[in-house]
Order: structure tokens, then sequence, then C-alpha cells
């Protein structure tokens, strides 16, 4: 059996299998929560991104392309007889409003978006089938998100050296990147395809540039303690729509493991005062919630927009509402309808 074939037979065996079978290393708990998924909840699917590094990166030629059942993604094999899998960006099918709103590259919070706006809850999943993730840096926490001698600590600090390497923690691109003396330091901002932005403050150098593609994993920068800082480490926030909230939620930064794959970001998170670790009986998903969410987000159906297509059209043939669609994909009535655009209809 060739390459090329082992290859298929391997991709048949990949697109069956689920994301919980997966092998990038995902902490559960067996505490049960207390909350279930409210039905006005929104579901924040990801955009499909490039998760591997791109072929310019290595020295092997491509000798073969070959596409898989999933959109946009492709496998390229090597004359080394090694392999990766390739997303194709300029797909018209992902939301790339994602980075269009509130896009701009010279703000650090460009957001004008009130708390009270938010839905109360969002289902958002934080990593694809090809395990997009990678810790900031693995170390130890010495100041916590939330209050902070009267100030209100957006995020948590990490202990580490200058000149440790700082990675992206998922795909993605960035957003911004500025030295603010008072406060952050050097500071990089990337926004991921799932709309969450995370920063990476008080770094001693950045690798970086706006408008720049990363993928999970990636050096962007170096630790530090350049700006408002009394030593050595990296500041790390996570925000949605402006609002941040604690990063322990996601990461568990000793191990350097993603605590979950799919995330129920409540708007209670967005309290300086809703911490991980003060209200963790109540607020963790479990295990059995998780594979809840899983088996929801397994039972919906899309349409892929072709010429000629309305959103009524589209709504009539799915048996469900216009109405029904814009919650479902975040669009207005007045949108208009990009050809090959994979809308959500279930």
């Amino acid at each position: 059996m060739n390459l090329r074939q082992t290859l298929i037979l391997c991709l048949g065996v990949f697109t069956l299998s689920t994301v919980s079978a997966q092998d990038v290393p995902i902490k559960n708990t067996n505490i049960k929560a207390t909350d279930s998924l409210p039905e006005d909840a929104i579901i924040v699917k990801r955009v499909p991104l490039e998760s591997k590094k791109s072929i310019s990166t290595t020295d092997a030629l491509v000798v073969d392309t070959i596409p898989s059942s999933s959109e946009g993604l492709s496998i390229v094999l090597f004359n080394d007889n090694t392999w990766q899998y390739v997303r194709d960006r300029s797909i018209s099918g992902t939301d790339d409003t994602v980075f269009t709103e509130y896009w701009d590259t010279t703000k650090t919070h460009p957001y004008n978006i009130e708390l009270k706006d938010l839905p109360t809850s969002m289902v958002v999943d934080l990593v694809d089938t090809l395990k997009s993730y990678h810790y900031p840096i693995k170390g130890r926490i010495t100041s916590k998100y939330g209050p902070r001698r009267r100030r209100i600590h957006q995020g948590i600090d990490i202990d580490l050296e200058t000149g440790d390497p700082i990675y992206s923690t998922f795909d993605g691109r960035v957003r911004y990147v500025g030295y603010i003396a008072k406060g952050y330091g050097n500071l990089i901002i990337i926004r991921h395809d799932n709309g969450m932005e995370t920063y990476y403050a008080h770094l001693s150098r950045v690798d970086v540039e706006p408008n720049q593609w990363v993928n999970a994993g990636q050096v962007i920068g170096a630790g530090g303690d350049t700006g408002r800082s009394t030593g050595s480490h990296l500041h790390y926030e996570i925000r949605y729509k402006g609002h941040s909230f604690d990063p322990l939620r996601l990461i568990d930064f000793e191990s350097g493991d993603l605590r979950r794959e799919t995330f129920l970001l409540k708007r209670t998170y967005f309290s300086p005062y809703s911490r991980f670790t003060q209200d963790f009986e109540e607020e963790v998903q479990s295990v059995e919630e998780d594979k809840k969410i899983e088996k929801e987000a397994t039972a919906m159906k899309y349409h892929t927009v072709r010429k000629g297509d309305t959103l009524g059209r589209i709504a009539i043939n799915n048996g469900t509402t216009v109405t029904k669609l814009c919650q479902l994909n975040g669009i207005k009535k007045t949108t208009t309808l990009q050809i090959g655009r994979r809308l959500r209809v279930r």
C-alpha cells in the first residue's frame, strides 16, 4: 500500500472519529454541574483556519494533494514521506466577519458592546478535530483574576524567566501589537476564529505583526517585564467581545492542559468577582454536560449558499424561519449572502 492509499484510509478513520477521540490532553472532572444548557444559548462555532505550518516553511517538495470530506481541508504529501493538513482560508464559506467586525489594529479595546447586550450564555468550540491548541506558557500563577489592590486584575500573571518563548493559544490573526509604557508593556492581541481574543503582555520580544495569521503553538514572542511590571512574568487575558473572564476556566497552566474542548461561557463569568477557584462546584462543566453539548453539536445541519438563494427560500426548504436562521448564524435579515457560505439551519 503506497503513501497516498494509506493516507486516504487514515482520512476515512479520521472523519468518523469524534472530537473526544483525539490525543490532546483534556482534563476532565467528575464534579457535577448544577447548570444545564439554557434554551437561549447561542452556539458559537469555530471558523476553519490553517492549523499546521504553511507549506513554505518546509524544504520538502509537494508531490500530491488529497482532498478530504471537510470543506477547505486537504492533505498535502511531501517527497520526504511526511504529510500535513492544510486549510484554505480563501473559501468563502468561512465566517470572515469574525476578522472584520470591530477589527482595529491601533486600539487595545475596540469593542463597544455593553455586557447587558451579550447573551446569557454561549457554547464556544475551543478546538476542532485538528486539535488547534497550545498553552501560552506553563508555570506558577503569581496573581489571579479579579480584584487586586483596589484595582481589577483583568487576567492572570504567570511566572517565567525573561526570554522564555510565548505561544499562541489557538489559531487566529494578530489584531494588535504595541507598547504601553504605564500598563501592558509590549503587548500582542490575537483574535481567534471562535471570536475570543487572547492578550500577551510584558513581553521582552515580539515576533509577529498586525494582520498576521498565526497557528496554535506558534512562538509569537518572549516573556519579560516591560511596562508596568515588578518582575518577569506573562500577563495573560482571555476576552470575548471586549469582556474578560478568568483564563483558569479554560487552561490548567501548571500542566498546560486544556480543561475542555467545548466551553459554556456564561455572562456571569465576566464579573471580576466570578473566579474559577471561587465557585468550582457550581460552574465547572461535568463530563455528562460536555457529552450532551457534543451530541447537540453533531445534530446540527448546514446549508451551503448557492446562486439565487435567499434567507426565505433556505428557511422554507429546511423547515425553519428566517428569524431562526439569523439567530443561529449571528446575521441580520438584510445580510448579503455570499455564494459558498455555510449557514447553520438546525
